[in-house]
């Protein structure tokens, strides 16, 4: 039998070359007068409210969120906030809470029953993170309908996990952390909300997002900005301006950019010489891929393969 190829998937290959880490997964069983403060971060944080409601500040922003049962928000810009029952409260830092209070990753504050909190953090060893991610706001409240039934699951299951530790609990709950990672993400898409510019907004675009397709498909093609334009059902000028608008780069940086990244997965695995993987990603010789990388990735493949190892 044979299995039809899927399509390229965007959120897929960009996720597969950040190479999320799920650093922590835990929940909050909340009561009384709770207000906690978080340190500045690398990646993302996401929370979701499982029960009841909570205030979320971020270092910065003049305005704070209420976040209610259901809502998810993700952090991603790394500044310190404050979640609270009220934003008066003197909150206590996370680090300061006493091992005592966690039971199985899940730690009950001021005697609980009042709201009930999930959350993850999640960094990236992937390289150029930033331009993947884009310049993404420094808070997003994700309150879209479609999709929030799939969100909604894997909270459940998340918190029965860490409830119940029962056998392989562990390695459960790290996989339905990037689910939820995953879904947060396809949320926030699918809403445009708080959108700048990113390479993730290809996605959203039907013609835009065809030809980001086509570059993912076939990266070593002999891409050129008319042929990527006719793949996009576009005049060349208009599929530039476009593309830019939506991914902060032109379509002819995004190719380089995307090469580069493929490159670092497979000098991390240090398995494949740095000719051969140039030729995989487009290059003639091995000097002009040296070039091509050290430009976008600051050092040389040699230099990167080693520090990776």
């Amino acid at each position: 039998m044979i299995v039809p190829e899927m399509p390229p998937d965007l959120l897929s290959d960009a996720l597969s070359v950040l190479s999320p880490v799920t650093h922590v997964v835990g929940a909050f069983d909340l009561g009384g007068d709770w207000a906690i403060t978080y340190p500045a971060h690398d990646g993302l944080k996401v929370f979701a409210v499982l029960t009841g409601r909570a205030w979320l500040r971020v270092e910065g922003e003049a305005e704070a969120l209420l976040l209610e049962t259901d809502d998810c928000a993700i952090l991603p810009n790394g500044r310190r906030f404050v979640i609270a029952r009220d934003l008066a409260f003197s909150p206590v830092g996370i680090e300061a809470i006493p091992a005592t209070e966690w039971h199985e990753r899940v730690a009950t504050l001021g005697g609980g029953k009042d709201t009930m909190l999930l959350g993850g953090h999640f960094a990236f060893t992937g390289a150029q993170t930033e331009l993947l991610l884009g310049a993404m706001p420094p808070i997003l409240r994700l309150r879209e309908m479609a999709g929030r039934n799939h969100l909604r699951w894997a909270l459940e299951r998340m918190r029965e996990e860490l409830a119940e530790a029962g056998p392989g609990s562990v390695s459960v709950v790290r996989h339905l952390a990037h689910l939820l990672l995953v879904q947060a993400l396809r949320l926030y898409l699918a809403s445009g909300a708080g959108r700048t510019t990113g390479w993730l907004f290809a996605l959203g675009d039907p013609k835009v997002g065809r030809a980001a397709r086509a570059i993912h498909a076939a990266p070593a093609e002999r891409w050129t900005l008319p042929r990527l334009a006719k793949v996009a059902g576009m005049s060349r000028s208009k599929f530039a301006e476009r593309f830019k608008v939506l991914t902060g780069t032109s379509p002819m940086d995004y190719l380089t950019h995307w090469r580069m990244l493929l490159a670092c997965q497979h000098l991390r695995s240090g398995h494949v010489s740095v000719g051969k993987i140039g030729a995989m990603v487009g290059y003639e010789s091995e000097a002009a891929f040296s070039t091509a990388f050290k430009r976008v990735i600051r050092c040389t493949p040699r230099q990167y393969g080693k520090d990776a190892v």
